[in-house]
């Protein structure tokens, strides 16, 4: 399946980037939801906006939309700013906010219809787009639904869909596989990469640090701020010491037992298990006799890669430190 792309002519010969922010801040009375963001987003990238809620992702994907307007600061889409001229930018985006908007009375179809009416698709073209749509979204045996009568997952896709009916170069997708199950999750970013290959750039906001993994660059946000950006590998290079992964017998007490002890930086709970992260190897030991003197039997205890996760709490106790 190949989606109608529009020749990229404003970056066609230069380096403008896709999208660049200069300080970008919105302030909303006395709360700072997005404090200085400085980003470049170049045209190709799966590029992650990753962070937990209230980190202010939300805020800047509507920004970047051109529904709300910086407090200070810019953003340039395809050179075009948003301050400036956010009528302007919207024929090279497409913004799928957290609650799209589909009309659960109308089928499948009836939405894309909807939504090619509502973006100017000339009409010669609408059927083609609509199968190749049908086609990546595999919700052509189903366009007869009213879109109420589909699952969360077929929901994220049909809007995805109605996104992309006037072929944007831009996506902006705010927590799509929010309250998604972890198939359509995988099924939906299966989507992004084949999106990736016909030259759309994404932009994608998530609360899953494990999706972070999945993209070609992260900007870890935390209270309005861009704490780290680079490559989800980099990011978890960048952890320090030793991550050991124990399960035992009991983790609430085994987490009690082990805060606070000399060498351990932080604990925290991944699962059925608990992700200790200590400052070098020597510190094993400390952990075994912490545990040992509350009667916690371990099953395992074994040094792991830092995960993103990891990253990112280290990465806040760092800021929070210094």
């Amino acid at each position: 399946m190949r989606l109608n792309v529009p020749n990229p002519s404003l970056n066609s010969g230069t380096s403008v980037p896709v999208i660049r922010t200069e300080n970008l801040s919105r302030e909303f009375g006395e709360t700072k939801a997005v404090r200085g963001l400085n980003v470049v987003v170049r045209q190709g990238e799966l590029f992650g906006l990753v962070g937990p809620d209230g980190a202010g992702k939300t805020t800047t994907m509507r920004m970047l939309a051109g529904i709300l307007e910086p407090t200070s600061g810019d953003a340039w889409i395809d050179g075009i700013s948003v301050r400036e001229d956010p009528e302007g930018i919207k024929e090279h985006i497409a913004y799928m906010p957290q609650r799209f908007g589909l009309y659960q009375d109308l089928t499948v179809l009836e939405n894309l219809i909807f939504y090619a009416d509502l973006f100017r698709v000339p009409k010669k073209s609408r059927a083609e787009r609509i199968e190749r749509l049908f086609g990546f979204s595999r919700l052509g045996p189903f366009k007869d639904r009213t879109a109420g009568a589909l699952s969360g997952g077929m929901k994220q896709k049909l809007a995805l869909a109605c996104a992309l009916i006037h072929s944007p170069r831009l996506l902006l997708l705010d927590e799509p596989t929010n309250g998604v199950d972890p198939v359509s999750r995988r099924d939906f970013w299966k989507i992004l990469y084949d999106l990736l290959k016909q030259g759309i750039t994404v932009l994608v906001s998530t609360a899953y640090l494990d999706e972070a993994e999945r993209t070609t660059r992260v900007a870890l946000m935390h209270h309005g701020s861009v704490i780290q950006l680079g490559e989800p590998q980099d990011l978890k290079n960048l952890v320090g010491g030793v991550i050991l992964k124990l399960v035992s017998s009991d983790l609430a007490r085994s987490r009690l037992a082990l805060n606070d002890a000399p060498g351990v930086l932080d604990v925290n709970v991944f699962g059925n298990s608990l992700h200790i992260h200590i400052r070098d190897e020597h510190a094993r030991k400390t952990v075994l006799e912490k545990l040992s003197a509350q009667d916690i039997e371990v099953g395992s205890l074994e040094r792991i890669a830092p995960e993103m996760e990891d990253a990112f709490l280290s990465l806040i106790r760092r800021k929070e430190v210094s």
